[in-house]
């Protein structure tokens, strides 16, 4: 029941300010470590050859799209359902860095589409269904900044986030489900890994560190969020000032 208390943004906002520091560190390092073994200690692909190791960017990237959309769309339906004002600003913390890795999957995905397929772009299942997820994000964004009561703001992006969410296992199983140019899943908990240890573990480290990166920007972007939403001003100065007196003791 402890973390209960964290549920009112005057108490999470300090929470997130100490943690945030944590989680971008644990990110740089996690994101170095593994850009070194994805581009330097991974063996290279016999059949593409250098140019495979985009998807240690790629893949966890494209994870990340897809779940953070998930989880956007989880904070959206608490929000819904217990009326809780924090759900609702996680949820919309959530959405530009779920965009980000959208687009950074798609732009990716193009580099390593134009020396495999031979074109940028092609209008496959899984790129197209993941463009949609890139609308559906900005769809989220520009449906709660053009709408001015909160509340209003809050419960349509919501709702629309939930509905989309439809879209997620379409991407996810689109190669299965449709003949797709997109190559099946390398890894997957039915049939395990299909690539070497060391490629395996580059990209789990890959995706560990942008986990980190996502809740270390999400954190700072909520912050902002309740500063802007709830006009904090008052116990932000005074969650500014409890470590100076803490030190005067």
């Amino acid at each position: 029941m402890i973390w209960s208390k964290y549920s009112a943004p005057q108490a999470f906002y300090p929470l997130a300010g100490r943690l945030i520091p944590w989680f971008a560190t644990v990110a740089v390092i996690l994101m170095v470590v593994g850009l070194y073994m994805g581009f330097f200690v991974a063996p290279t692909d016999f059949q593409q050859g250098e140019s495979y190791r985009i998807i240690f960017v790629h893949v966890p990237a494209a994870w990340m799209s897809m779940f953070l959309y998930v989880v956007m769309a989880v904070w959206a339906g608490v929000g819904m359902g217990l009326n809780a004002r924090l759900s609702f600003m996680m949820a919309q913390a959530i959405a530009p860095t779920g965009a980000m890795f959208t687009f950074l999957a798609l732009l990716t995905g193009a580099m390593w589409g134009k020396p495999t397929w031979g074109a940028w772009w092609v209008w496959d299942a899984r790129l197209t269904s993941e463009l949609i997820l890139l609308f559906q994000y900005a769809g989220v964004m520009l449906l709660r900044t053009s709408i001015d009561d909160l509340r209003r703001a809050d419960r349509s992006s919501a709702v629309f986030a939930l509905v989309g969410v439809v879209n997620v296992p379409i991407i996810y199983y689109s190669v299965q489900w449709w003949n797709t140019l997109h190559q099946g899943a390398s890894v997957s908990m039915a049939t395990g890994s299909k690539m070497a240890a060391t490629m395996l573990m580059a990209m789990l480290i890959m995706t560990i560190a942008f986990w980190m990166y996502s809740i270390a920007v999400i954190l700072a972007r909520v912050r902002c969020v309740m500063v802007e939403r709830e006009s904090l001003s008052t116990w932000d100065e005074k969650a500014a000032a409890m470590p100076q007196a803490v030190e005067a003791r």
